[in-house]
């Protein structure tokens, strides 16, 4: 009896704030584990099922392998239409936020779970700080069995990531083009940047996860709309490089969740 192959990257789950920040932040990262045979999951804060951006976040994510969208369906905090009567995402209480997300870890059991950083990335978006604050809080208590009873079995993911968390050496050209939009620049000093994964090879399919989000790629002022009109090579030399801060201690002799592709 032939024994059953073993992924050759662990399990990954990311928790984003929006629809595009999974391409934009680890698309290369997501596609490389689908590649690989390894289970990859996204899940979603913002943005209700039905609307335009879940059908483009549905789009992106087949690119990638990441399966099919989990959607929390809070509002955008800038846009309330986002998710008509649901409060925005900055305004749900922590406690709240945890209880749903465990009950995500616990489903997928990833190895490795990515979301943002504690600074909303280079543009400091506050949706992104509160998925930051819940994820790490959910990070811990998904192992707990005394936490969130409801949310099924107990899993405790060997590994958080904070994903683009970009060192001041890594900006480049994309800091210039953020700022052009009047939009702010927020990396962080080299050393705090423990992972740099070079996704290269997996470059036409996180370029065409960006391209999904089709929306977003028709205005000027967002990310995808700023790469779609830059040339090819300048636009490459932007995605082909993802950062990551490994939140965790370790990694550790044997360490399964070594995010190194």
């Amino acid at each position: 009896m032939t024994p059953p192959s073993i992924p050759a990257r662990p399990s990954l789950l990311g928790v984003f704030a929006h629809p595009d920040d999974e391409a934009l932040l680890a698309g290369g990262v997501l596609a490389q584990h689908a590649a690989s045979g390894a289970d990859t999951a996204v899940v979603t804060a913002t943005w209700a099922s039905g609307s335009h951006r879940a059908d483009e976040l549905a789009d992106a994510l087949r690119v990638l392998g990441a399966g099919e969208p989990r959607m929390l369906g809070y509002a955008d905090h800038r846009i309330p239409e986002s998710a008509p009567g649901r409060l925005r995402l900055c305004d749900v209480p922590v406690d709240e936020l945890v209880e749903v997300l465990v009950g995500h870890i616990r489903a997928v059991r990833p190895q490795i779970l990515i979301t943002h950083d504690a600074y909303g990335q280079l543009t400091g978006r506050p949706d992104h700080v509160r998925t930051h604050q819940a994820v790490t809080l959910a990070f811990h208590a998904a192992g707990l069995e005394h936490r969130c009873p409801d949310a099924g079995a107990p899993w405790q993911p060997a590994a958080l990531y904070a994903a683009a968390t970009h060192p001041h050496s890594g900006v480049g050209e994309l800091g210039a083009l953020l700022e052009r939009v009047g939009k702010k620049v927020l990396s962080v000093p080299d050393h705090h940047v423990t992972v740099t994964v070079d996704v290269s090879g997996h470059l036409e399919q996180k370029w065409a996860a960006i391209l999904a989000h089709r929306g977003e790629v028709a205005r000027e002022r967002p990310l995808p709309g700023i790469l779609a009109r830059l040339p090819e090579g300048d636009r490459n030399q932007i995605i082909q490089t993802e950062h990551f801060t490994r939140l965790t201690p370790g990694p550790t002799k044997g360490d399964p969740a070594q995010l190194i592709i």
